[in-house]
Parts: structure tokens; C-alpha cells; sequence
């Protein structure tokens, strides 16, 4: 074949590779519609289109902190606020008027919860993922995306097993917002966050580029469409503990012995299809729409595996599985706490932002200890 026909034959390749990855997501989720239910199908497209978001616009929680330390850029945090703002204009007035059929991301704020936040903050930092990130970098095959993913499962399995032992450490009530009061103190406490966080931000980096504003509009959207659909607002742990948790049943594991996994809504769990769990299928679908976007950028998934000291690699995993646990204690991760802890009025969504983002300064000291930032 000439040099030409060569040419000519690669886009046509990728052509096809493209058209197949958007039959392939269309398939899966008619299928899941078709056979598990029309809700459940569109749980799966939802998680897709989170995946597609957060990898297609390279957005995310770990970078942008990151880079609001390091260097003082806090359009990254200010598109965040910005995206749970919108979600809290539709979902607290919603919880209030349907508090049957909706719930939010409520949680009591204790001890072991800022702790968890604590150290979620720092192993976010390490490995440059959140419980969505970790999702995401895993599904467009970045390797320490895709070690850590399943100590994370591990650690948020673990985590949820011994869970009511540090809730018993003391926590208050769950305390939430409520109604038009509760959505104006959420609005005007998100805007002043925003205030101190661009007032801090180094000048020429405080405007929101295009692509961030886009990515906000896009996960507010999706994120009050998760809650119209499941009833719940969008999370990320409990899913990857669930499938800890249905590997260790399937192996023989005797989980009787957890307040937590034997409880009569984690046994029936437990039992059913993973496909028949919100969570599961959004966790599956960031997985699959970051696979896919990563796919149809770049013709494939082969990433050179990076050329870290043994060190990192472990650190890697224990990261990993400090992510799942640590977010367990703190009832969720950047996601079910952060986003839709606040935005759903849970009071405890504030003081996990504060928590980890504590936490985040250590972390980010941590990497290069751990040789995560050398090359060589």
C-alpha cells in the first residue's frame, strides 16, 4: 500500500472505531432498558455522560484543588461551586416538595466523618483522583487510575464493615437546609466561598475559561437529572464497596458479623443485579464514558506505563485503598458529599469541603515523597 493509501486508511479506521464506540454505549444501555428496567437504562446513560463530561472537557475535584494550592488557579474550585449551585436551586426546592419519593445526601457530622474527610483529602492528592477521578482515570487507562481503583472498592467495603464502630464515636444529628431559607443561606454561603476563593486566586487565573463553564452547566444538568431519575443524588463509594462486597459473599465471606452489610437494605442489595444499583450503574457508566472519550481521542488506549520508583506503586495502593475507606467514614467522596452534600442541603457536605481540602495540603506534600512526580 502506497504512503497515501496508508494515510487515507487511518482516519477510515478510526472512523469505524468512533461509530462503533457510540453503537456499542447505545446497545448497552438499550439492553440494560430493555432487560433490568427504563429507569436502569437511563442510570447507565447518565453515568456515561458523566464519564463522557468529566474526560471529555478534562475536568475533575483532585486538579483543580491542586492547582488552587499550588499556584493560586481557582477557576477550577469556582466551576465546581458554580455547578453545585445550579444543582441546589432544583434539588433542595424538589427534596422539600417530594420528601417521600426524593432523598438527599444527608449524613451526621462526627469525628470519624472529618477524620475520613481528612485523609480522603490527602489520598486524593497522591493519586490524582477522586472517587469519580479514580473512575475516569481508570476507564481511559491511566495505570495508577487503574491500580487504585480496586483497593479503593476494597477499602470502601472495609470501610463500610466496621463503620457504625466509628460512628460511635460521637457525631451530632443530621442537619440539613431546608426550603427556600435553606436553599438562600446554601446560595449565598456557595457565593461566598466563591468570593474568598477568587479573592485568594493569583490575578489573570479568575476567570472561568469556556470549557469549565460548559462542564458545570453539564454536570448540573446531570446531576439533578440522577436525582429525577433514582431518587437519589449522584455518589460514587457506596457502588465500589457493593462490588467488594459481592466478590467477598462470592468467595465465601460471612458478612453477618457488619451492622452495616447485614442490614436488610445491603443484604437485598447484595442479592440483586449490580445493574438493578444506582450507584453501580453511574460508576459503570463514568468508567465506560471515560473509555470511550479516551478511545476516540486517541485511536486507542495505550498509555506507556510512566517510570515510577517501586515506592510509588505502593503508595499508590495504599492510597487507594485509604480513598475507599476514609470516604466511607466520611459519608462520601468529592462527589456524594462534596457536590451533592451540599447541594442537596446536608450540612456535613461543608464540613467535608473544609476537611479535605485540608487534608489536600498534606497530600500534594506527599507525592513527590512518594516518587508520583518523578519520570526518570
Amino acid at each position: 500500500m502506497s504512503v497515501s493509501g496508508v494515510v487515507q486508511a487511518k482516519p477510515a479506521r478510526q472512523g469505524l472505531q468512533r461509530s462503533g464506540l457510540l453503537l456499542g454505549a447505545l446497545v448497552a444501555v438499550a439492553l440494560v432498558a430493555l432487560f433490568v428496567g427504563l429507569r436502569y437504562g437511563l442510570m447507565l446513560a447518565i453515568g456515561i455522560s458523566f464519564g463522557v463530561a468529566l474526560e471529555g472537557l478534562r475536568f475533575g475535584f483532585a486538579g483543580p484543588w491542586r492547582a488552587m494550592i499550588l499556584r493560586r488557579e481557582p477557576a477550577g474550585v469556582l466551576a465546581q461551586l458554580l455547578a453545585i449551585g445550579l444543582v441546589s436551586i432544583a434539588a433542595i426546592p424538589l427534596l422539600s416538595a417530594s420528601p417521600g419519593e426524593l432523598s438527599g445526601a444527608q449524613a451526621p457530622i462526627g469525628w470519624a466523618m472529618i477524620g475520613g474527610a481528612f485523609v480522603f483529602g490527602a489520598a486524593m492528592q497522591v493519586v490524582l483522583g477522586c472517587g469519580s477521578g479514580t473512575l475516569v482515570n481508570a476507564g481511559s487507562g491511566n495505570p495508577v487510575g487503574l491500580l487504585a481503583l480496586p483497593f479503593f472498592a476494597l477499602g470502601s467495603f472495609a470501610g463500610a464493615y466496621g463503620l457504625v464502630w466509628w460512628t460511635d464515636l460521637g457525631a451530632l444529628p443530621i442537619l440539613t437546609l431546608r426550603g427556600g431559607f435553606g436553599l438562600t443561606v446554601t446560595l449565598v454561603a456557595l457565593a461566598l466561598v466563591a468570593g474568598l476563593f477568587w479573592a485568594l486566586g493569583k490575578p489573570g487565573t479568575r476567570r472561568l475559561p469556556a470549557r469549565y463553564v460548559v462542564a458545570a452547566l453539564i454536570l448540573a444538568a446531570l446531576g439533578i437529572a440522577n436525582l429525577l431519575v433514582a431518587g437519589q443524588p449522584w455518589g460514587v463509594v457506596y457502588g465500589l464497596g457493593l462490588w467488594a462486597a459481592k466478590g467477598a459473599v462470592a468467595i465465601g465471606a460471612d458478612l453477618s458479623g457488619s451492622a452495616f452489610w447485614s442490614a436488610p437494605g445491603s443484604i437485598e442489595r447484595l442479592n440483586a443485579s449490580l445493574l438493578t444499583d444506582y450507584t453501580s450503574l453511574t460508576d459503570l457508566g463514568l468508567i465506560a464514558g471515560a473509555f470511550g472519550v479516551a478511545a476516540w481521542r486517541n485511536g486507542g488506549l495505550a498509555q506507556p506505563l510512566p517510570r515510577y520508583p517501586a515506592r510509588a506503586w505502593v503508595a499508590t495502593i495504599i492510597a487507594g485503598f485509604l480513598l475507599g475507606y476514609s470516604s466511607r467514614l466520611a459519608f462520601g467522596c468529592n462527589v456524594g458529599a462534596f457536590f451533592s452534600g451540599i447541594s442537596t442541603g446536608s450540612l456535613h457536605g461543608w464540613v467535608w469541603f473544609a476537611a479535605a481540602f485540608a487534608g489536600a495540603f498534606v497530600g500534594i506534600r506527599i507525592r513527590p515523597l512518594v516518587g508520583l512526580e518523578t519520570t526518570t
